[in-house]
């Protein structure tokens, strides 16, 4: 697998978000979050974990970005294709980059556009970012949903990564009963199933979450506590694994040793419902109309809640499935599927699938899932 893009990759998305600029009428763009930076550059590091440093990418509206970062990522970022990279001595909590980056812009010339929408945060202090808008002298204004515009159509390269990232889960899977079974705690599984992730070629997991229980589980976020797996459990484990920077999101639900009645009939309703959704899933249909579908076969109806959303560079970005959202789907989108159906008060299954909106019927990146709940 070839890691990274070709450089005209990123030079075709910074010439998309450089027409938009120019519709705007913004002179540069203002990058502080490491997906942001890294789509349009390629700097990828999970550096990005230590919150002691900043990191800026400034898009002008014309000619190339350029990197205005800690001196120690000016190796790593002279290995992609920016030629412009800017550097200081971090951190320096007297001006943490805070002169060179009011400099840059200056000299860039505004308006300067910083995404300040849904799912944004700005990755630098508040007070060194009123002194980089004081310092400038600049307009600073919203930047319209340009960037996450732009990431929500993803190019077929980026959608060959996450379907690589799909597959490499789906091996994981497939060896769920080298690590589970009655007896093993949950706790085991969940480093176990990492281990299986980094094996079947992961680069790294930073999401697992998943839960067990008697024909089903109370919820899917909760740490894995050391209880022992026990015969009628029904075990989720919900994998967000990444490839070269790319997401997989989804999950698989087993029986331990047997499947009651009940488990078997929720289980076939959320593949029913998920099979659905990929069927109607096609560009001009609605996130909300996707929602209804499935909401419609599990019977959860305004309490379902969101039964999906939008993946890619992050575990969740953009869209949701929900009543609420009316975001029209395009090709190129990336989206997971997940219903999830009560079994009884305080117990609930989900399942989760991984699709791409083609112009016709939609790509399937996960390896779906058979009609009947596995028993292990």
């Amino acid at each position: 697998m070839n890691r990274g893009f070709a450089q005209a990759e990123y030079r075709a998305r910074v010439a998309r978000a450089q027409a938009r600029m120019q519709d705007a009428g913004l002179g540069a763009l203002l990058l502080t979050t490491e997906a942001d930076v890294r789509y349009f550059t390629g700097f990828l590091t999970r550096f990005w974990e230590s919150p002691s440093r900043p990191w800026f990418l400034v898009l002008p509206v014309q000619g190339d970005p350029v990197a205005v970062i800690p001196s120690i990522g000016a190796a790593l970022m002279a290995k992609t294709w920016i030629a412009d990279i800017r550097t200081w001595s971090a951190p320096n909590p007297a001006d943490d980059g805070v002169s060179l980056l009011a400099d840059t812009l200056r000299k860039v010339g505004g308006p300067v556009g910083v995404p300040s929408g849904y799912e944004t945060h700005l990755r630098m202090p508040l007070a060194d970012f009123e002194r980089v808008r004081t310092a400038g002298g600049l307009v600073f204004a919203d930047d319209g949903g340009i960037v996450a515009g732009l990431r929500a159509i993803k190019s077929e390269a980026e959608i060959s990564k996450i379907a690589d990232t799909c597959t490499i889960a789906g091996r994981a899977f497939a060896r769920m009963a080298e690590i589970a079974g009655e007896g093993v705690p949950l706790s085991q599984v969940f480093r176990d199933f990492q281990r299986l992730l980094l094996e079947e070629g992961a680069d790294w997991v930073p999401y697992i979450a998943g839960g067990a229980g008697p024909d089903g589980y109370g919820d899917v976020i909760s740490p894995a506590s050391d209880a022992p797996l026990r015969a009628g459990d029904v075990m989720m484990l919900d994998t967000g694994a990444v490839r070269d920077g790319y997401f997989c999101d989804y999950d698989r639900n087993f029986a331990i040793g047997r499947a009651s009645a009940s488990a078997q009939d929720g289980y076939a309703r959320l593949i029913e419902a998920t099979q659905a959704a990929f069927e109607m899933a096609r560009p001009g249909v609605r996130a909300c109309d996707l929602w209804r579908v499935m909401a419609d076969i599990v019977g959860a109806g305004e309490e379902a809640g969101r039964l999906g959303h939008a993946l890619g560079m992050q575990l969740t970005e953009g869209l949701s499935l929900t009543p609420h959202d009316k975001t029209e789907l395009c090709a190129g989108m990336v989206l997971t599927l997940e219903p999830g159906v009560e079994i009884r008060p305080g117990t609930i299954m989900v399942h989760e699938e991984n699709i791409a909106i083609t112009e016709g019927v939609a790509r399937r990146l996960s390896p779906f899932a058979g009609p009947g709940l596995p028993v292990i």
